[in-house]
């Protein structure tokens, strides 16, 4: 009890905890410092625990017989403490005394008075030095001007000597002098502008500026008689060596001014010579104004060029001013030809420049557009462009060109009257060499794909910006006029050999065969190619048209190409087997007694499937697009397979055991024909899928129909619908007799009113009993067989064909649309089925 009581009113203590800063501020001021051998009642802490200090006093149960010992020793501490407290508690009031509190306060305003008095002592201090040292601080200042009095005396009587000498040197024309004389009085006389008020000063100043304008006047006028080489008063290279010197310390800009006054002199015969409107002027002469301009600056180097600094570099400037002047004299001439402007002129005149350029870079020893940056003022106003970028707006003339050839090279395949690829590349070999190797891709895509190549690599040498982005327009349409009017067009119409089939011929077209495999290829390797194309033209092109740049859509018309010869292919198995299913579809079942074995189509109809897949597997060279090709021809072959039973009915309990032994021969072999390399599993369960249908459907009409119970029976567990019009077909493939057909189809009613767990509908709903109005398979419009999931009206008899769940279990598969199961199924659920029973019960014999 007395440990409870401790937890309790620790726990109350904790409300009334002390924060840790108190805790360190109490510490350090009464100097306790907690060891390990500290008493717990000596710390100060607020996770004091009463309850260990208890098991410390009294480890064990003997212990308790110190009680009072510890209770007299506690006391006395207590009692210890409360004298401590008392003392203290005296000596705070003590300090407390208001007497003293006043005294300390009198001495703190004493000790700010000694400190006033000491400031305004420091500041009488500080004015009495001050007046000390005034004097020295006027005559520093005093010296400190008359030093710069007499450093500028100094420099101004320099000044007056170096302007004196300077003018002598003038009147001598000495201008190797004149350089450094020159530059020491621009020197001397930039320190004097902040001095230009005075009058003496401003007059040397003027004066400066003045032999500046006179040493320009005289310079030009020596270079005009040098230029002019006047032979009454030559003038040496020498001496204009150093008046470049000397223009060189006027300044930039007239260093600039005296380069292009040199440069308009150069060109100025180029002007008059190469006039738009002369006939040297002309696009066909290009090559001599480059001619003309080599010439020109050979002399520069080797004669009036030689004076200039090299640092000048005055030969750049030459070449930027006739590469501007030249530049739009083509930019006119191109404009002004138009429509008469021939790619071979173009290109002949762009290469020429190219050419040009080319040397201009290698002579100067870097690229053109560097050498144009260069020698560009920044107060130009507009930026400096090579010869070339003049061609780039007519670059339309070459892709005009490169489609007028792209038409010609397609022109034979193309067309209502031209041959197709394919008849092509078959005339061009022996087709009745069968040694002769099959050709796997159309010689006109590899043709097609090399000029892309060349045309490509010959534009990006020219231009990599807009000119190029067309071409690629231009490439793109031809990839679809390709793929539509070459491929898919050579596919739909139909060949020379099929022309000619007759109408009851329904043997398979090995050739035809042969080209859908060959369009395979070939739309393959075009959609494969214009991936790498597309690529290579954005590793070429500016990075403004490198998001620009795709041929995904003319990928997908070549993917779609593939689809319509896998079509081809299927089309030609389905004339493969149109004979021995229209044996099958002729078979009088009534007259056969007893099963043996398969039936003899069997043999023929397995053979004509592995001819058909023995032809196409070794020459499809992509997998993928086999086994797409297999799946179609599965469903194809099951498809024609279900029509010709239908046809053939009635089929009675012997017909259904025939060809349920013949659908195993047809399973085997669709299973068979693709190959381990090719077959997969969605492959062999798509094929197990629909043979299961139809062996179901088999099964049922296999069934005896007496007991008719025991059939309906079978037909629910098999079959798994409470459909009327079902049920009906059923008995009309097994060739019931009308008058037996009431009395199975009213105890069909009375069966499956009870059976509510029945389905409507089932796989048979769309099974179609009069497949004969289904068009035939004559070409890919017509087909009943798409690529496209849910597109084929073929696939919708094998979609229906599939084996039903079991009475009462759930039905995951999509064969049967699903079921309501808070809805009960009533008896006569659709009207029609309620009129057909009633009318039949009216007719019935009494």
């Amino acid at each position: 009890m007395a440990v409870e009581a401790s937890r309790t009113s620790a726990f109350k203590l904790r409300e009334d905890e002390l924060p840790p800063e108190l805790i360190l501020s109490i510490e350090r001021i009464l100097d306790l410092h907690a060891h390990a051998d500290t008493d717990a009642l000596d710390r100060l802490t607020n996770d004091f625990n009463p309850i260990g200090v208890l098991n410390d006093y009294f480890p064990n149960e003997a212990a308790l017989g110190q009680m009072e010992a510890v209770q007299t020793r506690l006391a006395e501490n207590e009692r210890a403490l409360q004298e401590e407290i008392h003392l203290l508690r005296e000596e705070l009031r003590k300090d407390q005394d208001p007497s003293r509190m006043q005294l300390i306060q009198e001495m703190i305003s004493d000790l700010l008075g000694q400190m006033s008095r000491i400031r305004e002592k420091a500041t009488e201090s500080e004015a009495v030095v001050r007046n000390i040292t005034k004097e020295i601080q006027v005559l520093d200042l005093a010296k400190k001007n008359l030093i710069l009095s007499m450093t500028t005396l100094k420099r101004l009587q320099m000044l007056v000597n170096a302007l004196g000498q300077l003018e002598d040197q003038i009147k001598e024309r000495k201008y190797h002098d004149i350089v450094q004389s020159l530059a020491a009085v621009k020197q001397i006389c930039a320190s004097f502008k902040p001095y230009t008020s005075v009058q003496r000063i401003s007059q040397l100043w003027r004066r400066v500026q003045e032999i500046q304008t006179e040493l320009r006047i005289m310079i030009d006028a020596d270079w005009d008689k040098f230029y002019v080489q006047d032979p009454a008063r030559p003038i040496k290279p020498s001496v204009i060596a150093d008046a470049c010197l000397v223009v060189d310390v006027l300044g930039h800009d007239i260093r600039t001014q005296f380069v292009d006054r040199y440069v308009a002199l150069e060109l100025k015969e180029y002007r008059r010579i190469f006039r738009a409107t002369d006939e040297a002027g002309q696009l066909d002469n290009l090559s001599r104004r480059f001619a003309w301009f080599r010439r020109l600056l050979q002399t520069h180097e080797t004669e009036q060029g030689r004076v200039f600094p090299a640092e000048w570099k005055v030969g750049w400037f030459l070449t930027a001013k006739f590469i501007e002047i030249t530049k739009d004299d083509m930019t006119a001439l191109l404009s002004k030809a138009g429509s008469k402007l021939t790619v071979k002129q173009l290109l002949d005149t762009l290469q020429e420049t190219m050419e040009f350029e080319a040397s201009i870079s290698r002579k100067f020893n870097t690229s053109l557009r560097e050498l144009l940056r260069t020698t560009t003022s920044t107060n130009a106003t507009r930026p400096p462009k090579p010869i070339t970028t003049a061609f780039e707006p007519h670059m339309g003339v070459f892709i005009d060109a490169q489609d007028k050839i792209l038409s010609d090279m397609l022109a034979q395949y193309r067309g209502p009257k031209s041959r197709s690829s394919l008849e092509a590349t078959s005339s061009s070999g022996a087709p009745d060499d069968d040694a002769a190797p099959p050709v796997l891709v159309l010689p006109s895509s590899t043709e097609l794909f090399y000029f892309y190549a060349q045309t490509l690599d010959q534009c990006a040498k020219l231009f990599t910006g807009q000119p190029l982005y067309d071409l690629c327009g231009l490439f793109k349409k031809w990839l679809r006029i390709y793929a539509e009017e070459v491929l898919v067009a050579s596919m739909k119409k139909p060949s020379a050999a099929y022309a000619t089939r007759k109408s009851m011929d329904t043997r398979y077209d090995a050739t035809e065969l042969k080209n859908a495999c060959t369009l395979i290829n070939t739309a393959d390797y075009c959609q494969t190619t214009a991936l790498e194309l597309e690529e290579n033209i954005r590793a070429k092109c500016d990075d403004a048209f490198k998001q620009q740049i795709t041929l995904q859509e003319e990928c997908d018309l070549f993917f779609s190409a593939v689809s319509v010869a896998i079509l081809v292919m299927v089309r030609e198995l389905e004339s493969a087997c149109d004979s021995t299913l229209t044996t099958l579809s002729r078979t009088p079942w009534a007259t056969i007694k007893h099963v043996s074995g398969q039936s003899a189509y069997i043999d023929p109809l397995v053979k004509a499937i592995e001819e058909v897949a023995d032809t196409v597997k070794p020459l499809v060279e992509q997998k993928k697009y086999l086994r797409n090709f297999f799946d179609k021809a599965a469903n194809a072959v099951l498809a024609k397979f279900t029509n010709s039973l239908v046809k053939s009915r009635p089929l009675l309990e012997t017909g259904a055991e025939q060809l349920l032994i013949d659908l195993q021969a047809i399973k085997a072999c669709l299973l068979k024909i693709p190959g381990e390399a090719l077959i997969t599993s969605n492959y062999t369960k798509s094929v197990t899928k629909h043979t299961t249908r139809l062996e179901a459907l088999l099964k049922v009409i296999v069934t005896p129909v007496d007991p008719a119970e025991g059939f309906i029976l079978n037909y629910t567990l098999v079959i798994g619908d409470a459909s009327f019009s079902n049920f009906q077909k059923i008995l009309d493939l097994k060739g019931t007799p009308k008058a037996a057909q009431n009395d199975l189809l009213d105890a069909f009613l009375t069966v499956t009113s009870t059976k509510s767990e029945l389905d409507s509908t089932s796989f048979l709903s769309s099974l179609d009993m009069d497949p004969g109005q289904v068009a035939t398979l004559t070409s890919p419009g017509s087909s009943r067989v798409s690529l496209l999931p849910g597109g084929a009206t073929g696939e919708s008899i094998l979609a229906a064909l599939s084996p039903p769940p079991l009475a009462g279990a759930p039905s995951s598969g999509s064969d049967t649309p699903p079921k309501d199961q808070s809805s009960r199924r009533e008896v006569f659920s659709d009207f029609k089925r309620f009129v057909s029973f009633g009318l039949r019960r009216e007719t019935m014999p009494m």
